[in-house]
């Protein structure tokens, strides 16, 4: 079973850090402007799956920390929650890796193994999914159910959001490049992710 409340919680709050621009979703809207929805399934393919990894890996590491050292749980709260402060102000000054740039790389990858490569790549050497899962995910686990069928809700939840997400930017790629032609319309942009992601991090830090 799993614990209905939380999960109520987990799914907004987990959107919201999906739909916050990064690299796997400005390389979904990259390549939805270069070569079509269709074709960028197979990045979105090996990113999900990627993230599932990323997701699985973060539990089983910090849920063993914690049965033996429960403070530092509250550590990594504590530091996840700086980092998504210390995002979410580089992200409304228009800087770091995070931010949307009014000039995204266009990448083109023709065979779907290497679409599928650069999804997977990508999530796993992503620092920001990483943090997110590390610091996000051991919250939403109830330590009097049992952690597999939990983990596992919550990892499709994940892969479920990240999948709708990246086909937001893809399918808006191209108008979304129109509309990034202005470097104001940039920055705005940024702040409101920036916003988002600040919030999060004080929920993080605040929570129990």
């Amino acid at each position: 079973m799993v614990d209905l409340t939380l999960l109520a919680v987990f799914i907004p709050t987990f959107f919201i850090v999906s739909v916050t621009p990064g690299m796997c979703m400005t390389l979904a809207m990259t390549l939805g402007m270069t070569i079509g929805v269709k074709r960028t399934l197979w990045m979105m393919l090996g990113e999900v799956i990627g993230v599932a990894i990323v997701a699985v890996a973060a539990v089983l590491g910090v849920a063993a920390l914690m049965l033996k050292f429960p403070s530092v749980f509250t550590v990594l709260k504590l530091v996840g929650a700086g980092y998504l402060a210390w995002i979410a102000i580089q992200m409304w000054r228009s800087k770091g890796k995070m931010a949307i740039s009014d000039n995204p790389q266009q990448t083109v990858i023709h065979s779907n193994a290497g679409l599928f490569n650069q999804g997977l790549v990508t999530a796993l050497a992503n620092p920001k999914g990483w943090a997110f899962q590390i610091s996000l995910l051991p919250p939403f686990i109830n330590p009097d159910l049992e952690l597999p069928i939990q983990l596992t809700v919550l990892v499709l939840i994940i892969m479920c959001s990240e999948f709708v997400c990246m086909m937001l930017y893809a399918t808006g790629g191209k108008t979304i490049s129109r509309v990034l032609t202005r470097s104001q319309n940039v920055q705005r942009l940024n702040k409101v992710s920036g916003t988002l992601m600040m919030m999060v991090a004080i929920w993080l830090a605040l929570g129990n």
